[in-house]
């Protein structure tokens, strides 16, 4: 199963459409009372976040009644959720701003993110910045597509990749429990360049358009991977757990890495492997 041409325009034009009324007029413009801390200090929800999946969650409930429609917000409401979208034949995933501590402190380093799920593994994604109003998408029949604001197109490739030393890509190295940190750190010198962007969205949009090699991640909230999964392999590149199973929303723990060639991601999970224990690896 996969999306219509038009029902994947319908997703399009409603994300532009709350973008444009709900997230754009709130960016630079939040008071203190707009801005809320969920897990930690750095995990944030703005009222963007709040309105902005309300509106998405309304309009694709309307147009996909077969469908589960969740989106973070909901799910950090209720956990209970998340479990659903692995049974679920069609799942819809809202991530409405993602990036959201670079949104609340003027970074316009954001996006919106709709994946598209069939028992978990992703048949659609959507990764729109809105601040250009320019989206990549992808699904299961062709390319990775590059799709700006005055309507040109263009297909991506992933990039040549090549040996560990000679790569860079995101690496989110501050999310990680405290052993893997300290397993891993020893292996940032011997990888050519590893930072982060605080944002999946234009972290997988930079991997897919050939700007860096890999990205490498260890919390698995499929509002964040499910759909920048699915640019990375339409546009050339692997994605895979680490253990080599194949990506699927239930995965809970474990590392999922994404890379630009099947060489690249080989090189990579050799290295990340020969540090951490078999009990990291492994996805679950």
């Amino acid at each position: 199963m996969t999306l219509t041409q038009t029902q994947q325009s319908l997703i399009v034009e409603a994300v532009r459409a709350v973008a444009r009324e709900e997230i754009l007029p709130r960016f630079r413009n939040l008071s203190a009372d707009d801005i809320a801390v969920k897990s930690r200090a750095d995990d944030l929800v703005t009222e963007a976040d709040l309105h902005a999946e309300a509106r998405l969650r309304a309009v694709f409930s309307d147009a996909f009644p077969q469908a589960l429609v969740v989106g973070e917000e909901a799910i950090a409401a209720d956990p209970a959720l998340r479990t659903r979208i692995a049974g679920a034949e069609l799942a819809l995933i809202i991530d409405p701003v993602d990036g959201t501590w670079n949104f609340a402190r003027g970074l316009p380093a954001f996006g919106v993110i709709v994946s598209a799920t069939r028992f978990g593994a992703p048949v659609f994604g959507l990764h729109y910045d809105p601040v250009m109003d320019d989206w990549m998408i992808a699904d299961m029949t062709g390319p990775t597509t590059h799709v700006f604001a005055d309507g040109r197109q263009r297909s991506l490739s992933t990039s040549a990749g090549g040996a560990p030393q000679e790569v860079a890509g995101y690496m989110h190295y501050a999310l990680m429990p405290q052993p893997m940190r300290e397993a891993l750190a020893p292996l940032l010198p011997r990888i050519r360049r590893s930072d982060s962007l605080r944002c999946s969205c234009h972290e997988y949009r930079m991997l897919a358009s050939g700007a860096v090699d890999f990205c490498l991640s260890t919390m698995l909230n499929p509002w964040d991977h499910a759909a920048g999964v699915l640019l990375c392999t339409q546009a050339g590149g692997v994605s895979r757990m680490l253990d080599g199973q194949d990506y699927n929303a239930h995965f809970t723990s474990g590392l999922l890495l994404s890379a630009a060639t099947e060489e690249t991601w080989l090189g990579l999970r050799d290295l990340f492997v020969s540090a951490l224990a078999s009990d990291a690896v492994t996805s679950r």
